[in-house]
């Protein structure tokens, strides 16, 4: 019987039908695999089934030689902690979860949207603390979101649900950012310049993936070319997000607000991220509905069975 490892407990159904094909491992601690733990692992089992977090870089391949494992069925769209071109090297085959988390992921971002836009989290813990005094026409002022225009960079399966949401939902003009060109199913109009994107719109929306191509999109640069009253939301990874760049934005009025799924140092948030006002943070909820997390450990152990089978990956990246 193969031998699979689990990075992380998942959907105890997903874990039960990968037990009754494999010899299964589950790490039970939440953090994420170190460059030791992840080299040891691909000399140690067949399959892994690996998530965010986890320190597949090209030195994990190095270090494991010729690895055992054949197969790294990512749990999750995102695999930039997965080096590919490693792995491809060292005769390992790479998976993910498309599709199954666009929907959850896009409501997210519509989330971040609406509180940053309407300071429902100031609200929320105006009302925890005992300090709302009642209404007055001069309480917590946020800003109208319906007809606004949004811009969202990276028109892929989750920028689309998201442009979606905004113009079927609230009847924003759609403008977009995408490295190529792109035809999508909603009224919107793709920008060939980010940063006249970003100086056009009043909402801006990250979807793109991470990676060495993404790192930093959005700098200092980006966030001078916004509007002043101009709402930041990301959900896509942090490493896209100069972190400090946009502390200094919020923080100086160069924007107005944000909303922030991901992080550079994940677990670790900026202290002045979580301090400031105009911030709103929540844990990488992205894919977070108990539906979403038991389809993507599906689809990932379906690739690890079709490995086993010896069949092409249905989701080989």
């Amino acid at each position: 019987m193969k031998k699979l490892l689990i990075t992380r407990v998942i959907a105890p159904s997903v874990i039960a039908d990968a037990k009754a094909r494999f010899d299964v491992t589950v790490r039970q601690t939440g953090a994420g695999m170190t460059l030791d733990e992840a080299a040891e692992a691909l000399a140690s089992y067949d399959a892994i089934l690996p998530t965010l977090g986890d320190d597949f870089s090209a030195d994990a391949f190095a270090r494991a030689g010729a690895p055992r494992c054949k197969v790294l069925a990512n749990f999750g769209v995102g695999y930039n902690h997965i080096d590919a071109a490693a792995a491809k090297a060292a005769g390992v085959a790479v998976s993910n979860t498309p599709d199954v988390l666009t929907d959850a992921t896009a409501d997210i971002g519509m989330t971040l949207l609406l509180t940053a836009a309407r300071r429902t989290g100031e609200g929320e813990r105006m009302v925890r603390a005992g300090k709302w005094k009642g209404w007055g026409p001069g309480g917590i002022m946020g800003t109208h979101v319906s007809g606004k225009t949004v811009g969202i960079v990276g028109m892929g399966r989750i920028g689309q649900a998201v442009a979606r949401r905004c113009h079927h939902g609230f009847g924003m003009p759609v403008l977009f950012y995408n490295r190529s060109p792109k035809t999508v199913d909603v009224p919107a109009r793709q920008v060939a310049d980010l940063a006249e994107m970003l100086g056009a719109v009043d909402f801006v929306v990250v979807t793109v993936p991470g990676g060495a191509q993404t790192r930093n999109l959005i700098d200092a640069a980006a966030f001078r070319a916004m509007k002043p009253s101009a709402i930041f939301v990301n959900i896509a990874r942090g490493e896209v997000v100069d972190e400090a760049a946009l502390i200094e934005a919020l923080r100086s009025g160069q924007i107005a607000a944000a909303g922030l799924d991901v992080f550079v140092n994940e677990p670790d948030v900026p202290l002045a991220l979580r301090e400031m006002e105009n911030t709103v943070v929540v844990p990488h909820l992205g894919s977070a509905t108990a539906e979403t997390r038991e389809a993507m450990g599906r689809m990932a152990l379906d690739n690890v069975i079709a490995w086993a089978e010896g069949r092409p990956l249905p989701q080989a990246v």
